[in-house]
């Protein structure tokens, strides 16, 4: 099949997809409906941390407190915060990378994924906590156990999500590449990785704040090096620092909120054809 052929049946499948979509109106952030709300419910849950700080000391810090502490201390967190995002950026990477490359084969060879799938089960459902040690016992008490959690806990959704994208192709499309003759590759390259990536970047929005939450647990968990917000709001609590462990737990949430709007921003310029958003799985 020549590569004209196949770019022109692509670009003739893009172009029509992109006609289909709707115009454009207001971008959603200038519509008084998209944030007002948001901020309202913000103001009272601060209200309503506030009052609770207020009436029991012990239980919630002020948020004057966090602010204090974020303030003051704000080389230690930085410091954390770093270690965090190496665990998040470095093992949510191994995981995401090897999901979809599974997926890739899985999609391409059934009986890989009839020989493979049930194992993958076995270890996603087995509980995150009780691998851990057995990993620090396995690797040593460095970095690369919570590499290894956090790949883990993001592995899974992109598998799912992935393979559900690979075969979620237009059989009236897929029907005109075999009609032309394509090759395997040339059907993988210029219709079944494109047709994905929705689904793709569906599984992203599971797996990116997932991989916050395995970084914070192998630090929970993991012993070794005592670093990263985890293991601050680990040893803040069991000192009864209420606003280190506070603010420790705002920065993971804050990290996971970049993390997001980030991939918001990526999916846009990547998906810019698709004004839909694809329901993830997992």
């Amino acid at each position: 099949m020549s590569e004209m052929t196949i770019r022109d049946t692509t670009a003739t499948l893009a172009t029509a997809r992109l006609q289909a979509q709707p115009r454009r109106g207001i971008p959603p952030w200038l519509r008084w409906g998209s944030w007002v709300p948001t901020l309202i419910t913000f103001v009272i849950a601060a209200l309503l941390w506030q009052i609770v700080a207020w009436t029991n000391p012990y239980v919630l810090p002020t948020l004057e407190a966090v602010g204090a502490s974020l303030v003051d201390d704000a080389g230690m967190y930085w410091s954390n915060f770093l270690v965090t995002l190496l665990e998040v950026v470095v093992g949510a990477a191994a995981g995401i990378l090897a999901g979809f490359l599974l997926a890739v084969v899985m999609a391409e060879f059934q009986l890989i994924e009839r020989a493979v799938m049930p194992l993958v089960i076995i270890v996603m459902v087995t509980p995150i906590v009780a691998i851990a040690p057995a990993l620090v016992v396995a690797f040593g008490f460095g970095m690369v156990p919570k590499f290894i959690v956090t790949g883990l806990v993001v592995f899974f959704p992109m598998l799912v999500n992935s393979l559900a994208g690979l075969r979620d192709v237009d059989h009236r499309a897929l029907d005109v590449f075999k009609t032309l003759h394509a090759s395997r590759w040339e059907i993988f390259r210029e219709l079944r990785f494109p047709g994905s990536m929705p689904y793709v970047f569906a599984g992203l929005r599971i797996a990116l704040p997932l991989a916050v939450v395995g970084a914070a647990v192998a630090e929970f968990v993991a012993a070794g090096q005592q670093a990263g917000l985890g293991s601050l709001v680990t040893t803040s609590a069991a000192q009864a620092n209420l606003a280190v462990t506070w603010a420790s737990i705002a920065l993971l949430c804050l990290l996971g909120v970049l993390l997001i709007i980030v991939l918001a921003l990526v999916r846009k310029r990547v998906l810019w054809w698709s004004d839909g958003e694809v329901t993830a799985k997992g």
